[in-house]
């Protein structure tokens, strides 16, 4: 069955997936503060439940603050890290429902999550998670690479950047211009027949 794709459809599908690469080394191009706040702009347009947007990113923009990054990193990713222009440190607020007020104002969003505090983690880790893959999407669309990355000491993170928060690092992502000399071959995925049950 063919699906149709309208308009200039398929040229955004490769840009977000299928030409689209997790990057290893990047090219000597900056990324103007204007740009993250684009990114930032379209990716909290992203579902969250309840509205609740527990994502925090704190960016690494210069050498000094990448530094800081380097004692938690695995010794593989140090040097994709430090060369990155940007660095996000996509983080979870698990004090997210302080907000609740703002972001889910018709009904008491904030007494919900206080009523019932064994759903807090859960909902906070999974939609903060949900918003840092909206956000690497929206950073394709706008001709950005991204190069996500878990080989980190999450605990060693959480000491120097968010000691004494509500803030906990999840994973981070190298944001700026892939150099395409250091990508891997692309691996397979998982085909529909072994990926998904229909029920």
């Amino acid at each position: 069955m063919q699906i149709d794709v309208l308009d200039n459809g398929q040229a955004m599908l490769d840009r977000l997936f299928f030409d689209a690469r997790s990057q290893n080394g990047w090219l000597d191009r900056p990324v103007d503060l204007a740009l993250l706040e684009r990114i930032h702009d379209i990716a909290r347009m992203g579902p969250t439940s309840m509205n609740c947007s527990p994502l925090r990113i704190v960016y690494l923009t210069t050498a000094v603050a990448r530094e800081r990054l380097k004692p938690a990193l695995a010794p593989g990713n140090v040097s994709k890290i430090v060369t990155c222009p940007v660095v996000a440190i996509f983080a979870t607020d698990y004090a997210f429902a302080e907000k609740m007020p703002y972001l889910f104002p018709h009904t008491d969003g904030k007494g919900h999550f206080e009523r019932n505090p064994h759903i807090v983690d859960d909902t906070a880790f999974r939609n903060a998670t949900l918003q840092a893959a909206y956000y690497m999407l929206a950073a394709r669309g706008l001709g950005l690479d991204c190069g996500p990355i878990s080989g980190f000491n999450r605990a060693t993170t959480d000491e120097i950047f968010f000691a004494g928060t509500a803030l906990k690092a999840n994973f981070i992502c190298g944001i700026g211009h892939g150099d395409p000399a250091k990508l891997f071959p692309r691996h397979p995925r998982l085909p529909f027949a072994e990926a998904c049950t229909v029920l």
